[in-house]
């Protein structure tokens, strides 16, 4: 789900970016570090803008500066019971990986429906029902996911395709 979350960052600055244009810098630092970033329970989007940033203070014993910057970002936070759409990365016999934005989704062979069944000698590798149904790489794909798991820096989730209206799409 998406959320408009407002935020701070304090960034070290050199003093050779001390001058007229520091704001700007500072905002296109900001933007260079965490857009696309993950924080572990969500991931920033796009930042929309720096509403304040702080006065410098000075870092005793050199000369950098730390600044605060106050800005609003978009994020996006996938929770359990969510139903979201992405694209199958790899398969194998054991199920599949999908990749939904930034975050990769595991779907069991348990969690695919019993009609659909990995297909041992098809090249590439995927899971078809013999009909209209074929799980492979690329293939659009719409996964509920049943649990979200936290990492540094990462987020995983594990997925099904085993309800109404779940699978490719």
């Amino acid at each position: 789900m998406f959320f408009l979350y407002e935020l701070e960052r304090v960034i070290t600055l050199h003093p050779s970016f001390f001058g007229p244009r520091v704001k700007e810098y500072l905002t296109n630092k900001l933007l260079e570090d965490v857009e696309g970033s993950c924080t572990g329970s969500y991931y920033i989007i796009c930042v929309m803008d720096a509403y304040e940033i702080s006065e410098g203070q000075i870092i005793p014993g050199s000369a950098l500066a730390e600044f605060t910057v106050h800005y609003r970002a978009v994020v996006w936070r996938p929770f359990k019971g969510e139903t979201v759409d992405g694209v199958v990365g790899s398969v194998n016999k054991i199920g599949f990986f999908a990749e939904v934005g930034p975050l990769t989704v595991f779907v069991s062979k348990h969690l695919i429906p019993s009609e659909i069944r990995f297909d041992e000698n098809a090249t590439p590798p995927q899971y078809t029902d013999n009909g209209e149904q074929v799980i492979e790489k690329g293939t659009h794909i719409r996964i509920k996911l049943l649990g979200v798991r936290s990492d540094v820096g990462n987020m995983y989730a594990i997925g099904s395709v085993k309800e109404d209206f779940l699978g490719v799409l």
